[in-house]
């Protein structure tokens, strides 16, 4: 058997800031490097809100990447995003281990490539990301849904429908070799799960685990057995269980101060939002604060969009006809891109922020990073809850162009 560089043996092994556990090293090796005729693993993490499903995630890709050239990652968590924005279902690839095991999108974008290409339905944004000790890191955004909230309680069999399109294009597509359909490329997979676990949150995580053809299941549990997932194989009916189930502990108490740990995740939310839209600024700008960007962004000239060209979705609502562009202005959108193929969900090339409504001109301004090759690709704009930071909107001395009243012209 192969073992990584490390010795996990150690009680605590450090990276980056955080330290990871003994039991965690265990648990990441043994998935990696089990035996030599197993099938490349395909690991879904569980648990409870703020036990640490997102960073022994990021610890099992680097252990990972010793072993595989790649490995992909879908991110069901759209409250706590790891490559995207907020509000974002995604499936990536990464292909190399990330400088630290700190939250990623924390880092500010140093550059972003923009080489998003739509060929035979499949998108494709490479990003460059540079860490505070200088470190690149590379992503490549394969396919993502724009669900439009923070959770999947407003319309769980949508949410569904995005993570089985995920999977299944994993499965059909990047897992089948292009020489030959019938051999498989080497491509593990770690499945990122949202900390909703009770009520409809936990029926949703059991059909996830019962659609997903699963290596290892990856459950951590927390100091709070009431907080915590069923022991044993919970999501199987007849007991029947061809996955390989690690029961690991949370590395803190996740059920101490849920008030401030819920300010801490809309906090990290607004801090990945205002850094994506940071990627519309040249890289050579010197924005450290919010007040600066608010106005560089207020500056930036936006993207003149026909309104005949394209369609409105308002996701989690019903509005009004009447009331359609009021509700759009001033609001963040996703970027999508219909297809006859999945009619229901659309595929999202990015965000937006809708800096203005021209009803005269026919006209929408639209304020993105998403280069114009791929944005007149774009046919439909998909409105959720997903807000404007409230950096953007009350930055001090700077009046926000954003919160103006007033702005549509009365036809």
């Amino acid at each position: 058997m192969a073992w990584p560089e490390e010795n996990p043996s150690s009680s605590k092994i450090a990276r980056g800031k955080i330290r990871i556990s003994e039991e965690w090293s265990k648990a990441a090796v043994s998935i990696t490097f089990g035996s030599q005729d197993s099938p490349q693993p395909t690991v879904l993490v569980c648990g409870p809100k703020n036990s640490g499903k997102s960073t022994f995630s990021r610890h099992l890709l680097n252990v990972l990447l010793q072993k595989y050239k790649k490995v992909a990652f879908l991110d069901t968590d759209i409250g706590q995003t790891e490559f995207t924005p907020p509000g974002v279902l995604s499936l990536c690839i990464i292909d190399k281990p990330t400088p630290d095991l700190e939250i990623i999108c924390m880092k500010t974008p140093e550059r972003t490539t923009n080489d998003l290409h739509v060929m035979d339905h499949m998108l494709y944004l490479k990003g460059v990301f540079k860490d505070l000790s200088c470190n690149l890191f590379f992503i490549a955004v394969i396919r993502c849904y724009f669900f439009g909230d923070v959770s999947s309680s407003r319309d769980p069999g949508k949410y569904l429908q995005c993570v089985y399109a995920l999977y299944d294009y994993y499965r059909d597509e990047l897992c089948k070799s292009e020489n030959s359909k019938s051999s498989m490329v080497e491509l593990p997979l770690i499945v990122n799960t949202p900390g909703w676990i009770k009520g409809s949150g936990y029926e949703v995580l059991v059909k996830m685990l019962n659609y997903v053809s699963l290596t290892h299941v990856v459950k951590l549990r927390s100091y709070n057995d009431s907080k915590d997932l069923p022991r044993g194989a919970f999501w199987c009916d007849n007991g029947c269980n061809h996955s390989t189930l690690l029961e690991i502990k949370a590395v803190i108490d996740c059920a101490t101060c849920p008030l401030t740990l819920q300010k801490i995740a809309a906090l990290f939310r607004e801090i990945k939002m205002i850094a994506y839209f940071r990627q519309c600024i040249p890289s050579g700008s010197n924005l450290n604060r919010n007040k600066v960007l608010a106005r560089a962004l207020a500056a930036l000239p936006p993207y003149e969009v026909p309104i005949s060209s394209i369609k409105v979705r308002h996701l989690h609502c019903q509005v009004p006809s009447s009331e359609v562009f009021y509700s759009l202005n001033a609001s963040i959108v996703g970027l999508g891109i219909s297809s006859e193929k999945s009619p229901d969900i659309h595929l999202c090339v990015g965000l937006g922020i809708v800096r203005g409504i021209d009803l005269f001109k026919g006209l929408l301004y639209v304020i993105t990073p998403v280069p114009l090759r791929i944005l007149e690709k774009v046919d439909i704009l998909l409105q959720g809850f997903i807000q404007i930071p409230q950096g953007f909107l009350q930055a001090q001395g700077c009046v926000s162009p954003y919160s103006a009243t007033d702005v549509l012209p009365i036809c």
